[in-house]
Protein backbone atom coordinates (compact mmCIF):
# COMPACT_ATOMS: atom_id res chain seq x y z
CA UNK A 1 0.00 0.00 0.00
CA UNK A 2 1.17 3.47 -0.97
CA UNK A 3 2.18 6.05 2.37
CA UNK A 4 2.88 8.91 1.96
CA UNK A 5 6.37 8.91 2.78
CA UNK A 6 6.46 7.01 -0.68
CA UNK A 7 4.67 9.13 -2.42
CA UNK A 8 7.05 10.23 -5.42
CA UNK A 9 7.49 14.55 -5.50
CA UNK A 10 6.32 16.16 -8.79
CA UNK A 11 8.72 18.82 -10.68
CA UNK A 12 6.31 21.28 -12.85
CA UNK A 13 7.87 23.19 -15.79
CA UNK A 14 6.27 25.60 -17.55
CA UNK A 15 5.76 26.56 -21.42
CA UNK A 16 7.56 29.39 -23.49
CA UNK A 17 6.34 32.95 -22.45
CA UNK A 18 3.99 31.71 -19.18
CA UNK A 19 5.59 30.78 -15.61
CA UNK A 20 5.67 28.51 -12.39
CA UNK A 21 2.09 30.13 -11.67
CA UNK A 22 0.91 28.32 -14.66
CA UNK A 23 0.26 25.82 -12.86
CA UNK A 24 -1.19 26.78 -9.52
CA UNK A 25 -4.41 24.59 -10.22
CA UNK A 26 -2.00 21.81 -10.86
CA UNK A 27 -0.08 22.49 -7.43
CA UNK A 28 -3.07 23.03 -5.05
CA UNK A 29 -4.53 19.79 -6.35
CA UNK A 30 -1.63 17.66 -5.94
CA UNK A 31 -0.10 18.96 -2.74
CA UNK A 32 -3.97 18.44 -1.41
CA UNK A 33 -3.34 14.79 -2.16
CA UNK A 34 -0.40 14.76 -0.36
CA UNK A 35 2.23 14.64 -3.08
CA UNK A 36 5.31 16.87 -2.42
CA UNK A 37 5.07 19.91 -5.53
CA UNK A 38 7.18 22.23 -6.98
CA UNK A 39 7.01 24.70 -9.97
CA UNK A 40 10.08 25.84 -11.05
CA UNK A 41 10.69 29.45 -13.30
CA UNK A 42 12.98 28.91 -16.16
CA UNK A 43 15.81 31.07 -17.26
CA UNK A 44 13.80 34.33 -18.95
CA UNK A 45 10.44 33.33 -17.81
CA UNK A 46 8.75 34.78 -14.27
CA UNK A 47 11.15 35.69 -10.96
CA UNK A 48 14.48 35.05 -13.78
CA UNK A 49 13.28 37.24 -16.40
CA UNK A 50 16.43 39.01 -16.45
CA UNK A 51 18.41 36.10 -17.21
CA UNK A 52 19.22 34.94 -20.48
CA UNK A 53 17.84 31.48 -21.85
CA UNK A 54 20.11 28.77 -22.87
CA UNK A 55 20.07 25.14 -22.71
CA UNK A 56 22.18 24.58 -20.14
CA UNK A 57 20.66 27.28 -18.00
CA UNK A 58 17.44 25.24 -18.75
CA UNK A 59 18.77 22.03 -17.62
CA UNK A 60 20.34 23.48 -14.56
CA UNK A 61 16.86 25.19 -13.64
CA UNK A 62 15.38 21.80 -13.67
CA UNK A 63 18.21 20.00 -12.32
CA UNK A 64 18.10 22.28 -9.02
CA UNK A 65 14.10 21.55 -9.02
CA UNK A 66 15.23 17.95 -8.43
CA UNK A 67 17.43 18.05 -6.00
CA UNK A 68 15.18 20.20 -4.36
CA UNK A 69 12.40 17.64 -4.10
CA UNK A 70 14.54 14.97 -2.66
CA UNK A 71 16.52 14.07 -5.92
CA UNK A 72 13.99 12.13 -7.27
CA UNK A 73 10.79 13.06 -9.52
CA UNK A 74 7.73 12.71 -11.31
CA UNK A 75 8.86 15.32 -14.26
CA UNK A 76 5.94 17.14 -16.09
CA UNK A 77 6.43 19.45 -18.56
CA UNK A 78 4.19 21.27 -20.97
CA UNK A 79 5.17 22.59 -24.68
CA UNK A 80 8.46 24.36 -24.23
CA UNK A 81 8.79 22.89 -20.43
CA UNK A 82 7.84 19.11 -21.96
CA UNK A 83 10.86 19.32 -24.59
CA UNK A 84 13.11 20.29 -21.88
CA UNK A 85 11.93 17.95 -19.23
CA UNK A 86 12.74 15.27 -22.10
CA UNK A 87 15.95 16.20 -22.38
CA UNK A 88 16.64 16.27 -18.52
CA UNK A 89 15.51 12.65 -18.24
CA UNK A 90 17.84 11.21 -20.93
CA UNK A 91 20.39 12.66 -19.35
CA UNK A 92 19.66 12.00 -15.77
CA UNK A 93 17.03 8.71 -15.89
CA UNK A 94 18.12 7.94 -12.34
CA UNK A 95 16.44 11.26 -11.11
CA UNK A 96 13.52 10.78 -13.21
CA UNK A 97 10.85 8.59 -11.55
CA UNK A 98 8.58 8.67 -14.06
CA UNK A 99 8.28 11.18 -17.23
CA UNK A 100 4.95 13.51 -18.72
CA UNK A 101 5.49 15.05 -21.67
CA UNK A 102 2.58 17.22 -22.67
CA UNK A 103 2.08 19.45 -25.66
CA UNK A 104 5.18 18.75 -27.39
CA UNK A 105 4.67 15.77 -29.45
CA UNK A 106 6.21 17.61 -32.97
CA UNK A 107 9.93 17.64 -34.19
CA UNK A 108 11.33 21.19 -33.14
CA UNK A 109 12.66 21.84 -36.57
CA UNK A 110 11.96 22.70 -39.99
CA UNK A 111 8.53 25.43 -40.93
CA UNK A 112 6.95 24.80 -37.82
CA UNK A 113 10.07 26.08 -35.45
CA UNK A 114 11.31 28.39 -38.30
CA UNK A 115 7.70 29.65 -38.67
CA UNK A 116 7.34 30.67 -34.58
CA UNK A 117 10.28 31.89 -34.66
CA UNK A 118 9.03 34.79 -37.46
CA UNK A 119 5.82 35.18 -35.87
CA UNK A 120 8.13 36.22 -32.40
CA UNK A 121 9.80 38.72 -34.70
CA UNK A 122 7.04 40.02 -35.95
CA UNK A 123 5.38 40.46 -32.58
CA UNK A 124 9.07 41.73 -30.47
CA UNK A 125 8.27 44.84 -32.73
CA UNK A 126 5.22 45.94 -31.68
CA UNK A 127 5.62 49.38 -29.43
CA UNK A 128 4.68 46.86 -26.02
CA UNK A 129 6.81 44.30 -27.59
CA UNK A 130 3.32 41.94 -28.06
CA UNK A 131 2.48 42.64 -24.19
CA UNK A 132 -1.18 43.54 -25.21
CA UNK A 133 -1.59 40.34 -27.54
CA UNK A 134 -0.62 38.05 -24.70
CA UNK A 135 -2.61 39.69 -22.57
CA UNK A 136 -5.42 39.50 -24.64
CA UNK A 137 -5.07 35.81 -26.35
CA UNK A 138 -4.99 35.11 -22.54
CA UNK A 139 -7.85 36.22 -21.59
CA UNK A 140 -9.68 35.07 -24.74
CA UNK A 141 -8.81 31.67 -25.37
CA UNK A 142 -8.38 30.39 -21.82
CA UNK A 143 -11.12 30.10 -18.91
CA UNK A 144 -10.86 32.93 -16.49
CA UNK A 145 -9.12 31.29 -13.55
CA UNK A 146 -6.68 29.93 -15.72
CA UNK A 147 -5.84 33.41 -17.64
CA UNK A 148 -5.28 34.59 -14.24
CA UNK A 149 -3.16 32.20 -13.11
CA UNK A 150 -1.00 32.07 -16.28
CA UNK A 151 -0.67 35.78 -16.60
CA UNK A 152 0.27 36.21 -12.53
CA UNK A 153 4.10 35.39 -13.28
CA UNK A 154 4.27 38.32 -16.14
CA UNK A 155 4.53 37.64 -19.58
CA UNK A 156 8.49 36.63 -20.50
CA UNK A 157 8.36 39.05 -24.00
CA UNK A 158 12.29 38.73 -24.98
CA UNK A 159 12.52 35.08 -25.02
CA UNK A 160 10.68 33.72 -27.46
CA UNK A 161 13.25 33.84 -30.28
CA UNK A 162 16.33 32.81 -28.43
CA UNK A 163 13.83 29.90 -26.73
CA UNK A 164 12.82 28.75 -29.83
CA UNK A 165 16.12 29.05 -31.41
CA UNK A 166 18.00 26.93 -28.45
CA UNK A 167 14.89 24.36 -28.45
CA UNK A 168 15.47 23.89 -32.19
CA UNK A 169 19.29 22.14 -30.78
CA UNK A 170 17.08 19.61 -29.30
CA UNK A 171 16.77 16.03 -30.34
CA UNK A 172 13.66 14.78 -28.35
CA UNK A 173 12.80 11.60 -30.42
CA UNK A 174 16.72 10.26 -29.35
CA UNK A 175 16.25 11.43 -26.00
CA UNK A 176 12.94 9.32 -25.21
CA UNK A 177 14.82 6.29 -26.66
CA UNK A 178 17.50 7.13 -23.95
CA UNK A 179 15.10 7.68 -21.17
CA UNK A 180 14.29 4.00 -19.82
CA UNK A 181 11.08 4.80 -17.21
CA UNK A 182 7.90 5.23 -18.02
CA UNK A 183 6.78 8.04 -20.37
CA UNK A 184 3.38 9.59 -20.92
CA UNK A 185 2.77 11.73 -24.17
CA UNK A 186 -0.37 13.70 -22.85
CA UNK A 187 -1.76 16.24 -26.13
CA UNK A 188 -4.90 17.86 -25.76
CA UNK A 189 -6.81 16.20 -28.68
CA UNK A 190 -7.02 19.77 -30.65
CA UNK A 191 -3.17 20.36 -30.51
CA UNK A 192 -1.72 21.10 -33.60
CA UNK A 193 2.09 19.88 -31.62
CA UNK A 194 0.42 16.51 -31.87
CA UNK A 195 1.96 16.28 -35.51
CA UNK A 196 4.78 13.74 -34.86
CA UNK A 197 3.00 11.88 -32.05
CA UNK A 198 2.89 8.40 -33.47
CA UNK A 199 7.10 9.04 -33.97
CA UNK A 200 7.28 9.88 -30.45
CA UNK A 201 5.62 6.75 -28.99
CA UNK A 202 7.54 5.02 -31.22
CA UNK A 203 10.66 5.99 -29.65
CA UNK A 204 9.40 5.32 -25.92
CA UNK A 205 10.72 2.35 -24.53
CA UNK A 206 7.98 2.38 -22.31
CA UNK A 207 5.26 5.00 -23.35
CA UNK A 208 1.30 5.88 -23.84
CA UNK A 209 -0.13 8.61 -25.21
CA UNK A 210 -3.00 9.98 -23.24
CA UNK A 211 -5.33 12.77 -25.46
CA UNK A 212 -7.44 15.11 -23.37
CA UNK A 213 -10.87 15.41 -24.51
CA UNK A 214 -11.95 19.28 -25.81
CA UNK A 215 -8.38 20.31 -25.11
CA UNK A 216 -5.99 22.98 -27.21
CA UNK A 217 -1.71 23.45 -26.98
CA UNK A 218 -2.12 24.65 -23.46
CA UNK A 219 -3.88 21.15 -21.87
CA UNK A 220 -3.54 21.92 -18.33
CA UNK A 221 -4.84 25.29 -18.26
CA UNK A 222 -7.91 24.99 -21.28
CA UNK A 223 -9.48 21.39 -19.56
CA UNK A 224 -7.28 22.08 -15.67
CA UNK A 225 -9.49 19.12 -13.59
CA UNK A 226 -9.00 16.79 -17.00
CA UNK A 227 -5.19 17.11 -17.00
CA UNK A 228 -5.02 17.45 -13.34
CA UNK A 229 -7.02 13.87 -12.99
CA UNK A 230 -4.45 12.57 -15.31
CA UNK A 231 -1.36 13.50 -13.42
CA UNK A 232 -3.28 12.11 -10.43
CA UNK A 233 -3.45 8.55 -11.90
CA UNK A 234 0.38 9.25 -12.99
CA UNK A 235 1.95 10.26 -9.89
CA UNK A 236 -0.56 6.67 -8.34
CA UNK A 237 1.30 4.80 -10.79
CA UNK A 238 4.78 5.91 -10.28
CA UNK A 239 4.63 6.12 -6.40
CA UNK A 240 3.52 2.59 -6.65
CA UNK A 241 6.13 0.88 -8.84
CA UNK A 242 9.73 0.23 -6.90
CA UNK A 243 12.43 2.12 -7.95
CA UNK A 244 14.46 1.22 -10.60
CA UNK A 245 17.92 -0.54 -10.02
Amino acid sequence: METPEARVPVLLVHGIRASATMWRYQEETLRSAGYPVLAIDLPGHGQRMNETFTVPAALAAIDDGVTALGGRVLLVGLSLGGYYAVAYAAKHPARVAGLVAAGCSAVPKGVLLEGYRLLARIIHRLPDRGLWLHEGLARLLLPAAAARDVLAGGAALDVMDSGLQATSTLTPLASLAAYPGPIWLVNGALDHFRLNERRFLAACRNGTVVVVPGATHLSSLVQPERFTAILLQVTGRVSAAPPAR
